[in-house]
């Protein structure tokens, strides 16, 4: 019914941030960043990771195009993630799916070959989560993980995410059926420990 709908503001998502961890700084993608990015589209381990299957060769031009196109964006944010320490890129993160009804956004985090572990994954997602939910004013954000990516899904608890519930076989790679597990956090979970429920939880206890 028409008298049940909120009118919450709309988030503002052509205003592209600049966010500055200690590690990294997570600033608007550009066309300028695609040969940073290339490593991460074609990479064997980093595909796996993300489930992409191969559709066949990469076009170049095509990848070059979306990217000069995110800062038009209205409905998402795209971000560069870049290492403070050498100033290279690194990956990028990513909201998207944006559900005006339900004030939710869609997560996703990819980094090129040779950065994983490093903790730059992790307060990149501190990052732009936060910003989700202290400047967009979002209520939910989700993601799906594969069950071959252990460190990913412990690099979203550290911020806070919490499982939901699994997605049965829900990726075929290379004959083998992978379950991928749902994952979320809320604006209420985020304004309590700010990405940090580890530390929250012994302040408390």
């Amino acid at each position: 019914m028409v008298g049940h709908v909120r009118s919450a503001p709309r988030p503002d998502f052509l205003s592209k941030p600049s966010l500055r961890g200690e590690q990294v700084l997570l600033r608007p993608v550009t066309v300028d960043d695609v040969p940073a990015l290339m490593p991460m589209f074609l990479d064997a381990e980093a595909s796996r990771l993300t489930g992409s299957h191969d559709d066949g060769a990469l076009d170049e031009r095509r990848v070059r195009a979306w990217y000069d196109s995110r800062r038009e964006q209205d409905d998402r944010l795209d971000l560069a993630v870049v290492e403070l320490a050498t100033g290279h890129v690194v990956g990028e993160a990513v909201l998207n799916e944006w559900d005006p009804g339900n004030e939710s956004c869609s997560f996703r985090i990819c980094l090129v070959p040779g950065t994983y572990g490093s903790g730059l994954g992790t307060e990149a997602t501190r990052l732009i989560v936060g910003y989700g939910f202290e400047e967009l004013g979002l209520h939910r954000l989700s993601l799906e993980v594969y069950a071959f990516n252990p460190r990913a899904r412990r690099a979203y608890e550290k911020v806070g995410f919490v499982a939901e519930g699994v997605l049965r076989d829900a990726l075929l790679w290379e004959g083998e059926r992978v379950d991928a597990t749902v994952m979320s956090i809320l604006a209420p979970e985020w304004f309590q420990h700010g990405g940090r429920p580890e530390t929250a939880g012994h302040a408390s206890a």
